[in-house]
């Protein structure tokens, strides 16, 4: 059996100063945020919020600086997600594009679309979305069946993506088509195209509405969309290479472990009066699994900073992250009855109905365990 290394974190004094930076910044931003807007963090959408971060160059923070970006470190742009998720800043409006796009157009993309696109991002002023999942197959990227054929001067997109996040408010999707081959060819046979979603004929956006009542999710249908050759993404047929590098960022950040931190910090507020060692205890092993989530997350950011490719570290901290936060919620509310009466009491409730709700989207979103298991399986050479 292999074994999984996950370098040491690189400490920095100007990350530290960064970070004093962050969380001044949020404690005025965040000032008369309640707590159930806090553990939205990953849904809310707040394009002015963007923008200030943009502002303040923390958005594409690692990238070229022709490109919009401050040429920082890896570790630097940890610092500045994991405050703003630890402190229930509202990311959507520019996490996608940040987090993944962004740096796949880096990587792969042509000179006009880096010019054209990654600045933008960088001003927190562009909307990205992902074309990956589709319906009946999933987190299984490779039965993909959306098709683009080569045509005079582009591609004709046909078919569906499915549990697409924020289509209906992006201006961009990079999407995971088909553009030679059948679906028996698997990884064979994939591109990746830069869709305009706000320009391009032929394209439906439906939202689906989720057990919270919120409608993020999204069904995108392509029916004879038309777009040029130059939205093709790298190389053609290189398609499932591209996006595999694309799931590495989307994997192993301080995302898969803080997206139920809002309830951990609810429970520490209920519990502070409270000694009953159950319940004690039971807090202790979270924050304990959280410490260790967090160390292995930090290792991926030096991997990154040192130009490694993380995919297999980045499956193993998604799924024990999405265990973990998917715990929190039943875990405190077996706590709450030894939690003293106290006027933050309601505030927790309000945050652990919400966690109850979309918590099962957690082991979904960035690969379902199954496949993830699947490829840490076959890292550690088990199949």
């Amino acid at each position: 059996m292999s074994q999984i290394n996950f370098p040491e974190p690189v400490e920095s004094a100007a990350a530290e100063e960064l970070r004093a930076e962050v969380r001044d910044f949020l404690a005025r931003e965040m000032a008369s945020e309640t707590p159930v807007r806090k553990a939205r963090s990953w849904d809310g959408f707040d394009a002015d919020f963007s923008r200030k971060l943009g502002a303040k160059g923390w958005l594409g923070m690692t990238w070229p600086k022709q490109y919009g970006g401050q040429e920082r470190s890896a570790f630097e742009r940890y610092v500045v997600v994991e405050e703003l998720l630890a402190a229930g800043a509202p990311v959507s409006a520019h996490w996608i594009a940040e987090r993944q796009s962004g740096p796949l157009l880096l990587n792969v993309g042509t000179e006009a679309q880096r010019r054209a696109i990654l600045p933008k991002i960088a001003a927190g002023e562009c909307v990205f979305c992902i074309g990956m999942s589709e319906p009946d197959s999933g987190s299984d990227l490779a039965a993909t069946r959306t098709r683009a054929e080569s045509t005079d001067g582009g591609y004709r997109i046909n078919g569906t993506k499915l549990w697409t996040t924020n289509a209906h408010r992006a201006d961009y999707m990079i999407l995971f088509c088909r553009t030679s081959g059948g679906v028996e060819q698997r990884q064979a046979g994939t591109s990746q195209l830069l869709i305009d979603l706000k320009n391009t004929d032929g394209i439906t956006i439906r939202p689906i509405r989720d057990l919270a009542g919120q409608e993020h999710f999204n069904e995108v249908n392509f029916e004879d969309a038309f777009v040029p050759a130059d939205t093709l993404i790298g190389e053609e047929g290189n398609g499932w290479n591209q996006v595999m590098s694309e799931l590495a960022f989307e994997r192993s950040g301080p995302e898969r472990f803080l997206s139920s931190f809002e309830l951990v910090v609810q429970l520490t507020r209920i519990l502070a009066g409270s000694s009953d060692p159950h319940a004690l205890a039971a807090l202790g092993r979270m924050a304990a699994h959280i410490a260790v989530l967090r160390r292995l997350s930090r290792g991926v950011a030096a991997m990154l900073e040192a130009g490694e490719d993380p995919a297999l570290q980045a499956s193993i901290i998604k799924d024990l992250g999405a265990v973990l936060e998917q715990d929190i919620p039943a875990i405190a509310r077996e706590l709450v009855t030894f939690a003293p009466r106290n006027e933050a009491k309601q505030d927790f409730l309000a945050v652990l109905d919400h966690l109850v709700m979309v918590s099962p989207s957690f082991s979904l979103r960035g690969g379902t365990r199954e496949i993830l298991r699947g490829i840490i399986a076959r890292g550690l050479g088990l199949r």
